[in-house]
């Protein structure tokens, strides 16, 4: 192992860079500055760890998100002090709440430095608050073997704590003394004798353990369901590392209880239909017939991890009321209806595996035959509309691309209206599309930057955004040069936010002209051509669906383009409420 003995402050960036890449570091995500030049350097330096300059903050902070989102591995995050830090706040909350691991470095000054007027200089002590899973502020370095092995202890359990129990960021404060730059000293070169591969006896990362209530009590809650014939499983948003072992299991407790399986939008299930002929697509429309939604009310519900986006799925269970039981390895409350529930601290994939043999499957009831009736008729309905539609509208996009993406194609989702429109239109299929979204925390900030960390280094990646959620992150763009891999940004652009025409501030009366436009829908002016050619990004106009599934249904392996779809806002509102609204009975 090399380290740097420049310096002291190299040698100490050296360590921590070299414990972070052997616990398996592979992605660091920089932004400039002179505080944090020694920790620059050693990342940068480092042969197993990729370096990517990045000049906004924000930006870097969600690209690093995207990149440790797709791989589940930490990525570390590194800038200089001051306001620098606080920039990443936002992506410091959505992988706290989404689960995602990185590594937060800020540089600092040191002690003696602070409340003194020194320049670019703030209170970082527990920046972010409570959304770290774990925080420490490192000693100012010496060149010390002893210290040296408290930064390699530290460090680990840095990388430790951003993945287990439960994954999110981990903030290391870092304060560094002048020199900065690696200037040789001489003053360090004694350690060199001392410092050899041996130092890295004591580092490594425990298999991950998961804890279970498994094992004879766990027997009559399975008995309970199994004798349950108004059973309901219920699947929320997952962006597992693995999908296809998620789905497996998923399908296991579905075939052992014979009970139908609601599938959120940005659950893989809808993408791996093959295994799961329990399905249920359409439930946010079937709930919209109050007959309907009064004959189907479950006696239990299995609910894995959080609920699904639908408003009215979630009135239904509030008013319902029905026995829930929350699948979840963290134990973290994921019941905003405050119902009767009980958590179970386990992933569902430990629950498929405690699955008792059966010799054979659990013939499906009347109820599950109810759910399945509905789930074939409203698909039918929306799809012969769908197919039908030749006028622009918001909602088609996310049902092509279901349909048209090559497969295993990662699919970013922004959120406000494109991640409702995949959860009302996304039809079942088995392309294996991987979908992506920052529903931690559910901003729209960070989209574009999220969405490039995803496809770096990973296969030719999409983006579905709104017109706003991608102007919100024009600085993304900046790292465009540096993607290793392919991103394409199909922009839905219905000139502002309309979400905003769904929420009950749409119907009430004008203060003003413009008041519900200004400041609420906000329309802007950009030109998106034009934004894609000051970034050299390229620019394509789509105009028709034929177009569309064309631009689509093959992906470049490079680089970066933008597919700008113009819709009319109203127009596709009302065409919503229409498609969506379900037969009388």
């Amino acid at each position: 192992m090399t380290f740097d003995f420049r310096n002291t402050n190299a040698l100490w960036a050296s360590v921590l860079a070299a414990t972070l890449a052997r616990l398996g570091l592979k992605t660091a995500v920089i932004s400039p500055g002179s505080r944090s030049t020694p920790l620059t350097v050693a990342l940068v330096s480092h042969p197993d760890i990729e370096a990517l300059p990045v000049l906004d903050e924000r930006s870097a902070a969600f690209f690093a998100l995207g990149v440790a989102r797709r791989t589940g591995q930490p990525v570390a995050l590194v800038c200089t002090s001051g306001t620098a830090g606080a920039n990443y706040y936002p992506a410091v909350i959505e992988a706290r709440e989404s689960r995602v691991p990185l590594l937060v470095l800020t540089a600092d000054r040191p002690p003696e430095l602070r409340d003194c007027a020194s320049g670019q200089t703030i209170d970082q002590q527990r920046l972010f608050g409570t959304f770290p899973n774990w925080y420490a502020e490192l000693a100012v370095p010496v060149a010390e073997v002893g210290m040296l092995c408290y930064l390699r202890q530290l460090s680990g359990q840095a990388w430790r704590r951003s993945l287990y129990p439960v994954a999110g960021p981990v903030h290391l404060n870092c304060p560094f003394r002048d020199p900065l730059a690696p200037i040789a000293d001489a003053s360090v070169t004694y350690l060199k004798d001392e410092l050899n591969d041996d130092f890295f006896t004591a580092v490594g990362v425990p298999a991950p353990g998961e804890f279970s209530m498994l094992g004879a009590d766990f027997l009559p809650w399975l008995e309970i369901w199994r004798g349950c014939d108004r059973g309901l499983i219920i699947a929320g948003p997952a962006q597992p590392v693995e999908p296809l072992g998620y789905c497996k299991a998923v399908a296991a407790l579905a075939t052992y209880l014979g009970w139908p399986v609601m599938a959120d939008g940005l659950s893989p299930l809808r993408n791996a239909a093959e295994l799961n002929t329990s399905l249920v697509t359409t439930y946010d429309m079937a709930l919209g017939q109050p007959a309907w939604a009064k004959d189907l009310v479950p006696e239990q519900v299995i609910q894995l991890g959080p609920l699904p986006t639908s408003k009215r799925l979630r009135q239904w269970l509030e008013d319902a009321q029905p026995r829930r039981w929350v699948v979840d390895p963290v134990n973290t409350n994921l019941d905003p209806l405050h119902g009767p529930v009980t958590p179970l601290p386990l992933s569902v994939t430990a629950l498929s595996q405690a699955l008792p043999p059966v010799p054979e499957a659990l013939p499906t009831g009347v109820y599950h035959g109810q759910w399945q009736a509905l789930e074939e008729s409203l698909r039918q309905q929306l799809d012969r509309s769908l197919a039908a539609l030749d006028q622009p509208f918001e909602g088609k996009v996310p049902w092509l691309l279901a349909q048209c993406l090559p497969m295993n194609t990662p699919l970013v989702i922004a959120n406000s209206m494109p991640i409702r429109d995949v959860e009302w239109f996304w039809p079942p299929g088995d392309r294996a599309i991987r979908p992506y979204c920052n529903r931690g925390a559910n901003g729209i900030d960070g989209t574009l930057s999220t969405a490039l960390g995803v496809a770096h280094g990973g296969p030719p990646t999409v983006l579905l955004t709104g017109d706003l959620a991608l102007l919100h992150d024009t600085n993304g763009w900046l790292s465009v040069p540096r993607l290793r891999g392919h991103l394409t940004v199909v922009v839905i652009n219905n000139q502002g936010g309309g979400i905003f025409d769904r929420l009950p501030i749409a119907t009430l009366p004008a203060p003003g002209d413009r008041w519900f436009e200004d400041f609420f829908t906000t329309p802007q002016t950009v030109d998106l051509n034009r934004l894609c050619a000051a970034y050299g990004v390229n620019y394509e106009r789509v105009d028709t669906w034929s177009q569309l599934k064309a631009s689509v249904s093959s992906l470049p392996t490079t680089g970066v383009r933008v597919l700008e779809v113009r819709c009319d806002r109203a127009q596709s509102h009302t065409l919503r409420q229409q498609l969506l609204t379900p037969p009388k009975d």
